[in-house]
């Protein structure tokens, strides 16, 4: 009888307050949107960064023949075979706990099977380059790509070497713009979620008010608090619980359009989130959604229901 009666206690608030709870489910739905969208963006750039820095690795760029900036390049010629491999056994030698695999690139393959697809015909800044323009280098793999500064000590000062760089150089500006995203999208969804919890006191409050007579009788009847308080907090529950719940949607319909549907198969070297991570993450925003309605309902209905 008592949940009966809660229940219908909470369905008389639902049909009185139409216009405050659609308020209410509309904000919670656009804070948790801001909110998922947040964690979805970290979770993204977590996936890409886990994926690309397996996949990156350290080049060793030898002297070109001809001049150079380097002090190591002072004789202007290129590392002959032999100091090429003096160079490979000193990297296992000294590298042998940083460096996975080492792999020797001409400068022929260099420029048949990296330059010419990134600049079709050898044409760059103007002109056209052929293979006699490229270097031969050294790709390493390395056991664990942040120790790159590692690498650079060794190598940097070595005869025959050029210049040392760390393919991560390329994505971190990309990860931080990302990141930099993220912190926005976070602050507006923090602010959102400010906004639904004091809309939420708000419209319990409301609610409280305008059957303070009512709620004085069930307590001269002996209701206790939570009897007369409950059907309030259900009110903001359900309306969070429907705003989260519609966030939760919209997060998979946004995955599935313009991620899965579009990116991916636009751009299909990076690995993106997908309907699994909105899955994964949605039961942490309802949760997040009705806990935080049903704290800021208890709390303002202390002003109005003190026993």
């Amino acid at each position: 009888m008592r949940a009966q009666f809660i229940l219908s206690e909470t369905w008389t608030n639902l049909r009185r307050n139409v216009a405050m709870l659609l308020s209410l489910t509309l904000v919670t739905f656009i804070s948790f949107l801001f909110i998922g969208a947040s964690v979805l963006t970290q979770a993204q750039i977590t996936k890409a960064k886990g994926d690309w820095y397996d996949k990156v690795e350290v080049v060793v760029w030898l002297c070109p023949d001809g001049t150079s900036q380097s002090a190591n390049c002072a004789s202007g010629k290129a590392p002959s075979a032999k100091e090429i491999t003096d160079l490979q056994k000193t990297i296992r030698d000294e590298l042998n706990d940083v460096v996975a695999n080492i792999n020797y690139v001409s400068k022929q393959d260099f420029y048949d099977n990296t330059f010419t697809k990134q600049y079709p015909n050898g044409e760059f800044q103007g002109r056209t380059l052929t293979a006699d323009d490229m270097q031969d280098s050294l790709w390493l793999k390395l056991k664990d790509p942040t120790k790159y500064q590692v690498v650079a000590e060794v190598l940097s000062g070595k005869e025959g070497v050029e210049d040392v760089t760390d393919q991560r150089q390329i994505f971190d500006p990309v990860f931080a713009v990302l990141n930099r995203a993220t912190a926005v999208t976070a602050v507006l969804a923090g602010v959102m979620v400010l906004v639904a919890i004091l809309l939420t006191g708000t419209t319990i409050r409301m609610s409280a008010a305008s059957r303070r007579t009512e709620t004085e009788i069930m307590r001269y009847v002996g209701a206790s608090n939570w009897t007369i308080r409950l059907p309030f907090i259900l009110e903001g529950a359900i309306a969070s619980l429907i705003g989260s719940v519609l966030s939760c949607l919209m997060l998979s319909v946004i995955v599935r359009v313009f991620i899965t549907g579009w990116l991916a198969q636009s751009v299909t070297w990076i690995p993106y989130v997908n309907q699994i991570t909105v899955l994964m993450m949605s039961p942490f925003l309802v949760l997040g959604a009705v806990l935080l309605s049903v704290i800021a309902s208890t709390v303002s209905l202390r002003r109005y229901l003190r026993a």
